[in-house]
């Protein structure tokens, strides 16, 4: 089986995660795809090859050789709820490097990347769905992988350990995440986007969930009575800073991120994710949340508004500075399979984040995709098969 036929065959099983959910993984679709991946892996000899009691896939394969380190390679199950419903890819052969008219009408067009593709077998979807590299392309990746280096003839290699996560859309890919047990002196996500990418920085990240509680008076009589939540929400919202969301940012520039609304006179909510790769100003945006609803409380009454924030992961650049070797062996991989590499902040985060400071020091690679979250997601064959090259120099050069 190719890497393609692999990724064909990973993205027609269905495994959105589900924030609403307090199970794991949170959606049952999961769990399907885990026993897909696990009777594979089985199939092809890693023998420890197992799903756990939270649909996490764990495998080894042992070292091949005299290396005697120990690297693993993680990807996510899930895919993102930007678009749900099934996926129905097609392959536009050799891309002419024009518009890309997919067959529910909907057209991938004006990227800036699109005329680097020129030539390449691009996999889409249908147009009714997200295509899920993000991140089936990782795990097709790191299972071609495995099937190379489980053949009698497979170069001198170290010690691989595979993890597959659930739930890793929803910030919780690596909560239940077994570091001890996965045993990898130092991992690395398959998870980014255009190949080539190395990623060592990502944001700083929290939510932020404003509840605004209001008073119902008929509007016949509610002069100096009614307290509309739905206009407070919208006032709230206004006096954010309006150029730091993420239609007016790239790079480092933080955001706050209205990622939905509801309600009505009696009670309105405004659902934020805060982003930012600096810690100082990172905080310095929490706290604006808190002063606009210390101000609009002051207003409308103690207690009108409900400010509730959570941290979800920090920037783990912190961590990786004291590894930095494992970055430059990426790069170096990259570069002996004729690929620039391309360090690159994340906009965003990934499990590594979070397990870089659980002590398992993992940054980020690309998968080859791009537009992800959307249904003009789209991936080259030709990156699928030259990423499994650059893990395979990965692990047999470690």
């Amino acid at each position: 089986m190719s890497v393609t036929e692999r990724f064909l065959r990973y993205i027609q099983v269905e495994t959105t995660s589900d924030e609403s959910s307090s199970s794991c993984p949170s959606t049952p679709g999961q769990w399907n795809l885990a026993n897909m991946l696990v009777s594979e892996l089985q199939a092809l000899g890693v023998q420890d090859a197992h799903v756990d009691n939270n649909c996490y896939v764990y495998g080894t394969i042992p070292a091949k050789g005299s290396s005697t380190r120990r690297i693993g390679l993680i990807s996510h199950m899930d895919t993102s709820d930007a678009v749900k419903g099934p996926t129905h890819p097609h392959i536009v052969k050799a891309y002419d490097g024009g518009p890309i008219l997919l067959e529910n009408g909907t057209v991938i067009d004006g990227f800036d990347f699109l005329p680097s593709l020129k030539g390449l077998d691009l996999i889409v979807t249908d147009g009714s769905s997200v295509l899920g590299a993000d991140d089936k392309a990782g795990i097709a990746e790191i299972m071609e992988l495995v099937e190379h280096l489980m053949q009698p003839n497979a170069p001198d290699h170290c010690e691989l350990h595979i993890g597959f996560t659930p739930d890793e859309e929803i910030g919780r890919g690596a909560d239940l995440f077994d570091v001890k047990g996965f045993g990898a002196e130092y991992a690395y996500t398959v998870d980014g986007g255009a190949l080539g990418e190395v990623e060592y920085e990502n944001f700083n990240a929290a939510s932020c969930v404003i509840t605004v509680h209001g008073i119902s008076i008929h509007p016949g009589s509610s002069k100096n009575q009614m307290k509309n939540a739905a206009t407070i929400a919208m006032e709230w919202h206004h006096m954010l800073p309006p150029f730091e969301t993420p239609e007016h940012t790239e790079g480092y520039e933080g955001f706050y991120h209205l990622i939905s609304m509801k309600g009505d006179c009696e009670e309105a909510t405004l659902v934020y994710i805060i982003r930012d790769h600096d810690r100082t100003k990172f905080e310095a945006k929490k706290a604006t949340c808190q002063e606009i609803t210390a101000f609009l409380n002051n207003r409308y009454g103690s207690g009108t508004i409900e400010c509730n924030m959570k941290d979800s992961y920090y920037n783990m650049r912190e961590i990786m500075e004291q590894h930095m070797e494992v970055l430059d062996k990426a790069k170096e991989s990259f570069t002996a399979c004729g690929i620039t590499p391309l360090v690159s902040p994340i906009r965003g985060g990934t499990d590594g984040a979070r397990l870089s400071y659980m002590g398992l020091p993992c940054p980020n690679l690309s998968t080859g995709g791009y537009n992800f979250h959307g249904r003009k997601e789209l991936i080259p064959v030709q990156s699928l098969e030259k990423m499994v090259n650059v893990l395979e120099h990965l692990v047999t050069h470690a």
